[in-house]
């Protein structure tokens, strides 16, 4: 599942956090909330980024894509 298709299912809690803290690791409990809302980390989605020491992160597409929904141009 895709980004635009989960985001709309994410709380605004864990929206907020993804806007503040765009392009750094994923915090656990935001990581869990994009997994309830139907996003799958293990997929090859175009929002999957890298995994190591520091954690999870999204791709750079995906970060993009959430600051320009943070700027209102994204559908």
């Amino acid at each position: 599942m895709e980004i635009i298709e989960w985001w709309p299912r994410l709380d605004s809690d864990a929206k907020a956090w993804l806007i503040a803290h765009n392009g750094e690791a994923v915090a656990p409990d935001v990581l869990s909330r994009i997994v309830a809302a139907g996003g799958t980390v293990t997929s090859s989605a175009r929002w999957i980024g890298e995994t190591g020491p520091d954690g999870f992160f999204l791709s750079d597409e995906a970060v993009d894509w959430i600051e320009a929904a943070a700027n209102d141009e994204s559908d």
